[in-house]
């Protein structure tokens, strides 16, 4: 099972290759559904949207509630307004409330490092960062760190989505997208009474690990890039009749390095130099 919306075009999605190849039966349920703010939601945050410069995307839902809000709140967002999305596809997303224009928006390649680098090269701005609930503290926290200008601002919630019609045991692998797919799932089925899951993203991993969940195989990694990936080594290895070990959190030094450089970025970009005295 996995916890997506089912393609329009079953053919075209990359796991009917890899259901052929396998002969599996592929079902798509998504455990979550992603609903905007209200008004009243919105204003309880306190946070004025013309305060700000520059509006940080990750989603096309919390782009549809921005806007929602700000026409239900008649406000005019200026055309001055900037836009940083963590993807091209987010960005693209923006055509639909606004003329498109490169140098307003700009977009990063989907990973936290490209996305962090992006917002520093805009320091000066004011930004607002859109987040969906519940959410990861990593980025804000980061910003935080960095000291630089940004209200983080829920526009959108996610709830578990209706699984009356579902049952665990008549599957032999789940995969996760989230840590709200483990969430959700946890929160509506016994552990001990769900198979085996996959998941994707190390924060998924995580959650998954810490809801007592046995993860046998887990994307992205350097041999396993997708989802599908991951999950054809799985089925390969079961196939071979090799006993696959548990999915295993590690540490990402890299991105830590990487939040210390661009402090230290910053600091020098700041840093003014102390007048010479005279002797």
């Amino acid at each position: 099972m996995v916890s997506q919306p089912r393609p329009a075009v079953i053919e075209k999605s990359p796991f009917y290759e890899f259901s052929e190849k396998n002969g599996l039966v592929v079902d798509y349920k998504p455990l979550i559904r992603v609903v905007g703010v209200t008004l009243k939601e919105f204003r309880a945050q306190r946070t004025e949207i013309l305060d700000h410069t520059t509006m940080i995307f990750s989603s096309r839902t919390t782009i549809d509630s921005f806007f929602h809000i700000c026409e239900e709140a008649r406000i005019t967002v200026p055309e001055t307004m900037k836009y940083i999305c963590n993807t091209e596809a987010v960005a693209l997303y923006l055509q639909k409330y606004i003329v498109y224009r490169k140098r307003k928006i700009s977009f990063a390649d989907g990973t936290f490092n490209s996305l962090l680098e992006l917002i520093v090269k805009h320091k000066d701005e004011k930004f607002m960062l859109a987040l969906t609930e519940p959410f990861k503290p990593e980025l804000p926290d980061t910003l935080s760190k960095l000291k630089l200008k940004v209200s983080p601002v829920v526009f959108a919630r996610t709830v578990a989505a209706d699984m009356t019609d579902m049952n665990p045991a008549d599957y032999d692998i789940i995969a996760l997208y989230s840590p709200n797919d483990v969430k959700a799932l946890t929160e509506k089925f016994d552990v001990n009474a769900l198979p085996v899951v996959a998941t994707f993203g190390e924060a998924t991993l995580r959650a998954a690990k810490d809801a007592g969940l046995k993860v046998k195989a887990s994307a992205p990694s350097p041999e396993a890039p997708s989802m599908v990936k991951a999950l054809d080594i799985y089925c390969t290895k079961l196939a071979e009749g090799v006993d696959v070990a548990d999915a295993e959190v590690k540490d990402d030094t890299a991105k830590e390095e990487f939040i210390k450089a661009q402090q230290s970025k910053l600091q020098k970009k700041t840093r003014t130099r102390a007048p010479k005295k005279n002797l």
